[in-house]
């Protein structure tokens, strides 16, 4: 499972030209690890600044990066800092941690934090609490990478809006995860099956699968909120910013939606029909995924593109994972166009302001976005960062990276996400809902109502600092 489900981003749909949403909290109390009482910032350490130095990193000097050790490990960092040595003259420290707030916030207030950080995981310290304290990476992205163009060009459509807060640009999301629906291209060309486009022609292939005696789709209780992902997906492409406005901005019957109606109603038929494998709800997520790519005992699986990382070990000879998009109830009224494509940069990295090294953090960051650095990561995590053409045509013999690429080419800009679950720390709750949904045990009727409850208690509780997504 990825981290990215614990972490807090800033995110926006994006349509034809970009529309960059501004972040705006609204109501509540701001948290604040630092505040008033941060202690005084360290001396800064400048150097000369030059057409291949743009930040003016002092000679000698020492960066010092906490990174957060999740899925994607910190080799990454490793890498992309021998790359900054080797140019700058400079000694990294690559610190990892899995407590990014209990390791940093004291450091935050002592005034001496880390020259980077990556700001990812379930301990993410909150932006709010932080903002003001933080550098503006607009002079990043403007700089030329280290292959001699200016980063802002080779970068993916609308990957800085989850770093942008007002008109800031507080950090860089260095990973770009693309959501879909997974399955094996193998076993699907053995049966003579066609890839679903829409919910009728997925239920017209669980009724095949049953005569295979295989299943539709299988969850596992700590994922089954993945089937919620796919749900809000499904009624965004059909319903467009109405719906994902009013989910994003948790308003009263937002759950009610007739497009998210309508995909409820196909979901819970294949629910009914049996085309979702029995017992999830008491099966571990790992567990249950291998069901699906190692015994090959149901043909669809919806989840970020991390899923072939985390299945690695158990995913059938010969598989050839791919994935597409996620399925829409009726395609002649759909709002968004066909290539519309669930996908977000996650992995924030930030530069604090009272960083010994502030011209250093920056420096490393831009050695990241060159693309030997961001080719290496894709390379060996088998995900794509921001920056763009670092992934071959075979995806170095990945058939899911090669996937990944054609959807993102696909979308173009059509592109959109959303937040407001991890925003707002609602997937615990949200869990036993769909857990009882997708066991049969509640149908739409229910399944609304409670979702609707859980959503109105976040909205109608002022201790909680809303953030207005316009």
């Amino acid at each position: 499972m990825s981290e990215q489900f614990g972490t807090v981003g800033r995110r926006t749909l994006l349509r034809g030209s970009l529309v960059a949403a501004a972040m705006v909290p609204v109501g509540g109390a701001l948290a604040s690890c630092a505040g008033s009482g941060a202690g005084p910032a360290a001396p800064q350490e400048t150097g000369e600044a030059t057409d291949n130095n743009p930040f003016g990193v002092p000679e000698g000097s020492t960066v010092d990066a906490v990174i957060f050790n999740g899925g994607y490990g910190v080799d990454y960092v490793e890498f992309a800092a021998e790359v900054m040595g080797a140019s700058m003259g400079v000694t990294p420290k690559i610190s990892p941690s899995t407590a990014i707030a209990q390791e940093l916030q004291p450091r935050f207030a002592g005034g001496n934090p880390p020259d980077l950080i990556d700001n990812s995981g379930a301990q993410q310290i909150g932006f709010n609490a932080i903002l003001d304290q933080l550098e503006d990476l607009t002079d990043v992205i403007d700089a030329n990478n280290y292959e001699g163009t200016p980063i802002r060009d080779t970068l993916y459509e609308g990957v800085l809006a989850p770093g942008t807060f007002g008109d800031k640009l507080a950090a860089i999301n260095y990973v770009l995860t693309v959501y879909g629906v997974w399955y094996s291209a193998s076993l699907f060309e053995e049966n003579g099956w066609t890839v679903p486009t829409t919910w009728d022609e997925a239920l017209e292939l669980g009724a095949k699968a049953k005569e295979k005696d295989k299943y539709l789709f299988v969850w596992g209780k700590e994922a089954a909120t993945y089937y919620q992902t796919m749900a809000i997906e499904s009624a965004i492409m059909q319903g467009g910013d109405e719906v994902r406005l009013a989910l994003e901005n948790l308003q009263p019957d937002c759950w009610s939606k007739p497009a998210v109606q309508d995909v409820f109603t196909k979901m819970a038929e294949a629910v009914e029909k049996g085309y979702f494998a029995p017992g999830g709800a008491g099966t571990q997520f790992t567990a249950a995924q291998a069901q699906w790519s190692n015994d090959q005992e149901a043909l669809l699986y919806p989840s970020g593109a991390w899923i072939e990382n985390e299945m690695k070990s158990q995913t059938a000879e010969g598989f050839e994972m791919k994935g597409f998009r996620g399925l829409v109830v009726d395609p002649a009224t759909a709002v968004l166009p066909a290539g519309a494509l669930h996908s977000t940069a996650g992995e924030p990295y930030i530069v604090p302001s009272q960083a010994a090294n502030v011209a250093g953090g920056k420096e490393l960051l831009r050695a990241m976005l060159s693309k030997e650095a961001a080719t290496n990561f894709a390379k060996e995590k088998l995900a794509p960062t921001i920056v763009q053409g670092t992934v071959p045509e075979d995806g170095f013999g990945s058939t899911a990276l090669q996937s990944q690429t054609e959807m993102l080419n696909a979308a173009g800009t059509d592109v959109f996400t959303f937040n407001f679950v991890s925003t707002y720390g609602m997937n615990a709750d949200m869990l036993t809902v769909w857990n009882s949904f997708l066991d049969g045990s509640f149908g739409v009727d229910e399944l609304t109502s409670r979702l609707q409850e859980l959503t109105d208690a976040v909205a109608n509780d002022d201790s909680v600092e809303k953030i207005e997504v316009q």
